[in-house]
């Protein structure tokens, strides 16, 4: 038994990396070798990757973001969040954004979790991020980010609770071509702790997890690529106590509408996976199978 899950693990690691290869294969089939492009910012760039980029001093931006998780092992499971923010860049290399978030959730049938059946308002964040390194003048960009939030619901169960939490992000990229091909790679810790609304008590867990994503620019402010995400649930703050496992990966679309408008979708699928309290080869307790993005700003 032990040599035929060992085989499994070493199996699914290898279709993962041919799958990541053919991504790669394709992103670079796409690029067009004479069309015009335009410089990149990866600020926006990717759905559920972060960009090292923060925009110009003083810019000011309006976004909104839909994102939509689907899917458990049992029953319906459909959860949305939809976000208005406002962005200011204040000063060189400093990147600072409110934001106000609206839930909605629609559970039946899910083992485990109560039936949920409402919209409401969310909650709040504040995203303060500092650019390090700048591709213009080093090697890769590099930035790093906290996103303290407070929220009304439990992400995942959507159950009436107040959390709190920083989502913590170390954001690199490079362009592998000029002007035509960049890549991004995260590092992530998202802890939190929460009192539940029914009986008051307090618990605390945490995400960590990885990013990888590249873009490729087919015509002048057009980008399609794809992106990847590992990410391991933990009941803690401390990562010791694992609670799930859920690697993720899909398509990315990116269009530069106008100097000032600009929209990117995503979606993303968990191709392998594992919940320690439950079998099989996906983790539907922490994670959904799929999950999507629709993100769009417009800057004045």
């Amino acid at each position: 038994m032990a040599v035929s899950q060992t085989s499994g693990r070493l199996v699914s690691a290898a279709q993962r990396r041919r799958t990541a290869g053919c991504w790669l294969l394709l992103v670079f089939a796409l690029v067009p070798g004479g069309a015009r492009a335009e410089p990149i910012e990866t600020e926006h760039l990717f759905g559920f990757t972060i960009g090292s980029d923060v925009g110009n001093v003083g810019e000011k931006e309006l976004e909104g973001s839909v994102t939509g998780r689907f899917s458990k092992q049992t029953g319906t499971y459909d959860a949305g969040s939809s976000t208005m923010s406002m962005e200011f860049v204040p000063m060189p290399k400093l990147r600072t954004e409110i934001t106000g978030t609206v839930n909605s959730y629609d559970i039946t049938g899910v083992s485990g979790f109560a039936d949920q059946h409402y919209t409401a308002f969310g909650g709040f964040s504040a995203d303060i991020r500092y650019q390090f390194l700048d591709r213009a003048s080093a090697p890769f960009g590099f930035a790093i980010g906290g996103e303290p939030h407070w929220g009304r619901a439990d992400d995942i169960t959507g159950q009436p609770v107040n959390q709190y939490g920083v989502d913590f992000v170390a954001a690199a990229d490079w362009e592998i071509i000029p002007d035509r091909v960049v890549a991004a790679f995260n590092l992530l810790y998202q802890p939190d702790t929460m009192r539940t609304n029914l009986t008051g008590t307090w618990s605390q867990e945490s995400t960590a997890g990885i990013a990888f994503g590249v873009m490729a620019q087919v015509s002048s402010g057009i980008f399609v690529g794809g992106e990847t995400r590992y990410l391991r649930q933990y009941d803690g703050f401390t990562l010791d106590t694992l609670a799930g496992q859920g690697f993720f990966m899909g398509p990315t679309l990116y269009v530069k509408f106008s100097e000032r408008a600009w929209m990117t979708l995503a979606w993303s699928a968990q191709i392998a996976g594992h919940a320690t309290a439950t079998a099989g080869s996906l983790d539907l307790v922490d994670f959904e199978r799929q999950q999507a993005r629709l993100l769009f700003g417009v800057n004045f």
